[in-house]
């Protein structure tokens, strides 16, 4: 039996669960946060009397009603009848379970925020810490990366420094060797030098092979123009030192102009290595890590300062060599003009020498020549032996393989036999081959040896005429070759 003023449709009847949207969200925790979505919006209008599910199941609830009159006559009859207004306000309410999950609802909407908002301020928590860190680390990486470039730019330019200090010295030691050049070049003007013109005349009288520029004729020219060799490279030295000392200057301007942008980069980055949260002249500068204004990276910028170095290491090594090159020539010019007499009477001692030599040699290789020319026709004659002692053993051959070659049917077989007899061919022919090719070098080796013979004879006849006027004449001229003193002028 059911409780006066309430209805039968709403005892046995529940609306549809529609999830968590049975009451607006009176949660104020909503509109704290743009990221997060306002909850669903309610179906109905809420201006308008809000029906719940059990209105629309009166239809169904009619049967049971006549159903429960016809059985309980009594009890029916003590409900008062129900106006207009009653009825609609009946209708318009909530169930109890409509109630509690409405309850239940905002209390887990409430719990879920709340848990939200908790994970979120440690998030934030952690997130600003982690961040604080990896600023602090950054600047710290970039206040370590600013000295390390510091410490390059004092090493490299230390060494441009020293490297500076080094080529001005160079510099200047090749300016005062360019100077005794100098003055060695206008001293030379003045000795007088013996001509050796009639050795020549006499020499160019040489056969063949024996017209060789050799040592003597090398004195002998050096005698007739000593003084315009010497000043001749004396003038080419001088050039050179020119030069060089141009290439030095560029080469020390180069490094001073890179010392002296070392020197402004160094005064930045300490600057910029100084620099700390709380120093003064630290402003906004937006925009500036989007300008990239460099010009090289570590590699090319260290390249270029080794770079400079290498070149003015490389112009000092070619001006120290340079000075000894000067240095040498300046002992050299001094010595050949009071030497040259000497050199050239040693020259023509050892060419004579040599001479004996090589004709002694000479007629030695003949007598060998014509020993190998006779064992040379020899083996010649055995090679043409062997070949004709070959033919027979191929005909031998040839002739089995065109026997066999008649087998009938199924007998050409290629046995063991025929492959041994083509092979026993192939060898012979090849044997033949080898032979021939040797006569031919044999042939050749022996008319090689005649053309030698020939050669040799001719050869021994030069030298003998070479040494009569190196020996007899041009000896013979140099005993009555002016002294030192006149050579210099004295006499």
């Amino acid at each position: 039996m059911e409780i006066a003023g309430s209805t039968l449709t709403a005892t046995y009847t529940r609306p549809k669960s529609v999830g968590n949207n049975f009451l607006p969200s009176i949660s104020t925790m909503t509109a704290s946060y743009k990221s997060h979505a306002p909850p669903h919006a309610l179906s109905h209008s809420l201006s308008l009397p809000w029906r719940p599910s059990t209105y629309y199941k009166v239809a169904q609830v009619n049967p049971t009603l006549g159903r429960m009159a016809r059985s309980f006559p009594s009890t029916l009859e003590k409900i008062p009848p129900l106006s207009a207004s009653n009825r609609t306000a009946l209708f318009t309410r909530y169930t109890p379970d409509d109630w509690f999950k409405s309850n239940v609802t905002n209390y887990k909407t409430s719990e879920s925020w709340r848990n939200s908002a908790e994970r979120l301020r440690a998030d934030t928590a952690r997130l600003v810490q982690n961040k604080e860190q990896l600023t602090f680390r950054s600047q710290q990486e970039s206040s370590k990366n600013l000295g390390e470039r510091v410490s390059d730019i004092t090493f490299w330019k230390s060494e441009i420094q020293h490297e500076i200090e080094n080529q001005i010295a160079e510099t200047n030691a090749l300016v005062e060797v360019k100077k005794r050049l100098e003055r060695a070049l206008s001293e030379t003007e003045g000795p007088l030098h013996v001509v050796a013109q009639e050795c020549l005349y006499h020499r160019e009288r040489r056969n063949g092979i024996d017209l060789v520029h050799d040592d003597v004729e090398k004195n002998l020219l050096r005698e007739v123009d000593v003084i315009k060799s010497c000043q001749e490279r004396m003038r080419r030295h001088i050039d050179r030192s020119v030069q060089q000392l141009s290439n030095n200057r560029a080469a020390q301007h180069e490094l001073e102009r890179d010392h002296s942008d070392k020197f402004s980069a160094l005064r930045i980055d300490n600057r910029c290595h100084g620099l700390r949260n709380t120093s003064d002249g630290i402003s906004f500068h937006r925009g500036v890590d989007r300008v990239d204004a460099t010009v090289s990276v570590p590699e090319t910028w260290a390249k270029f300062s080794d770079d400079n170095l290498l070149r003015s290491q490389s112009e000092r090594a070619s001006s120290a060599k340079l000075r000894d090159d000067i240095e040498n020539l300046l002992n050299i010019t001094s010595n050949e003009m009071w030497s040259q007499f000497n050199n050239v009477n040693v020259s023509f001692t050892n060419r004579i020498a040599e001479s004996f030599d090589a004709k002694n040699k000479l007629q030695m290789h003949l007598a060998k020549t014509l020993q190998e020319m006779f064992s040379t026709e020899q083996t010649i004659g055995q090679i043409k032996r062997a070949i004709a002692d070959k033919e027979s053993p191929m005909r031998v051959a040839q002739t089995r393989l065109d026997e066999r070659t008649r087998r009938p049917n199924v007998e050409l077989c290629r046995d063991p036999s025929q492959l041994r007899l083509v092979d026993e061919v192939q060898t012979i022919d090849n044997t033949i081959n080898t032979l021939k090719s040797r006569l031919r070098e044999a042939e050749d080796t022996l008319q090689g040896l005649v053309h030698t013979k020939a050669s040799l004879e001719h050869d021994l006849s030069v030298k003998a005429n070479s040494l009569f006027i190196d020996q007899e004449k041009c000896m013979g001229m140099r005993k009555t070759f002016p002294s030192t003193p006149r050579l210099v002028g004295y006499c």
